[in-house]
């Protein structure tokens, strides 16, 4: 089993970084497979909206690495999706990211019933409203989500001050634990319980 997460942070070693590993750590000790993407620091493109993908199964944009990305998700048993807040939102290369991926993804079902995280880092405060935004990728990718004891939202300034945040450790702790737990059962149930065949979607909009 492998889990790949996704560090939207320009900061590669900052309070994201350390939340994200903490949860990584402890998938590790499951012996479960791990991947840390840095998406935060590169330049990613938004999406155009050309729909290109609804035929191809891919984004048309090239110079960037999120078709890469896009394939290490499908390839993956699990991901998680991890923020910093910026104006109590997504920072703005994972969100042109997300957007993208999941876009492809969800228009091919590619995700459906894998494992899915989200963890947010954030100083003060626009943390819950971060981490809502995450779960949206999440759960209309038809994803399982894992979650700890309270929020994951994770308190800190400067790097590393997020590992003086002992309720928000606990809490991605036992975030690690629960996901290592749901992805023992979906490895278990593979072959005796297939992920629902839901049939065709139909997409509709409001205008007659």
């Amino acid at each position: 089993m492998k889990v790949v997460a996704f560090n939207g942070s320009p900061n590669q070693n900052g309070n994201t970084a350390c939340a994200l590993q903490v949860i990584l750590n402890q998938l590790s000790e499951h012996s479960i497979e791990t991947e840390l993407i840095q998406v935060g620091s590169a330049i990613v493109s938004p999406c155009i909206g050309c729909k290109n993908c609804f035929q191809t199964g891919y984004c048309v944009q090239s110079d960037d690495s999120v078709n890469i990305w896009i394939k290490k998700m499908e390839n993956a048993d699990g991901i998680i999706l991890g923020s910093p807040v910026y104006f109590a939102g997504i920072a703005s290369p994972m969100k042109s990211f997300l957007d993208r991926a999941f876009y492809v993804a969800a228009r091919k079902r590619s995700l459906r019933g894998k494992i899915g995280a989200a963890v947010v880092a954030v100083r003060r405060s626009g943390g819950t409203t971060t981490l809502d935004n995450l779960y949206r990728y999440l759960t209309y990718s038809e994803m399982l989500i894992a979650c700890g004891s309270y929020w994951s939202v994770i308190h800190g300034r400067e790097p590393g001050e997020v590992l003086q945040d002992e309720e928000g450790l606990d809490t991605l702790r036992i975030l690690g634990e629960n996901m290592s737990w749901a992805l023992e059962i979906r490895e278990a149930s593979k072959e005796n319980l297939p992920y629902p065949n839901t049939g065709k979607r139909h997409l509709m909009n409001f205008i007659r």
